[in-house]
């Protein structure tokens, strides 16, 4: 259910401090989700068992969360370690758990340990096997000096 253009509608002009145009941010209020596939809404499969990938079992509670955020209109990106040869597969998937989303990206590093750094705002949550509610807490993270 991917919808380019939706997701393009949510975008505003931003004009920094020094008066020039810089990358465009959401609209306020909304955000955009980056959300792993293995593990996190199907059972995680590794790449190397490909052909167990159509009939993964799906996470309780992913879609009716995942979906709901779309319905509130937050960008939905779906960024998985599947090598880019898994496309057909991995949409067709999505597809048929009727999973809403707006983009598909391949080729996450695989591993863990994701240090991510940019120069816009983060936030990371680690899924813990099940979906909730977010909150806010307050913990420890790396920063630059």
């Amino acid at each position: 259910m991917v919808n380019k253009e939706q997701s393009k509608n949510h975008l505003q002009t931003y004009i920094g401090q020094d008066g020039k145009t810089k990358s465009p941010k959401l609209l306020q209020g909304l955000k955009n989700f980056i959300i792993d596939i293995d593990g996190v809404v199907s059972e995680d499969i590794p790449n190397e068992e490909s052909e167990r990938m159509i009939n993964a079992k799906e996470i309780t509670g992913s879609k009716d969360k995942i979906n709901s955020w779309y319905e509130e209109g937050h960008i939905i990106t779906f960024f998985t370690s599947r090598s880019e040869d898994l496309r057909e597969i991995t949409a067709k998937w999505l597809d048929q758990h009727e999973f809403k989303y707006h983009n598909l990206l391949f080729c996450k590093p695989r591993g863990g340990n994701y240090h991510y750094i940019d120069n816009t705002e983060i936030r990371a949550t680690r899924f813990d096997g099940k979906f909730g509610n977010l909150v806010y807490k307050k913990k420890d993270i790396q920063v630059f000096e």
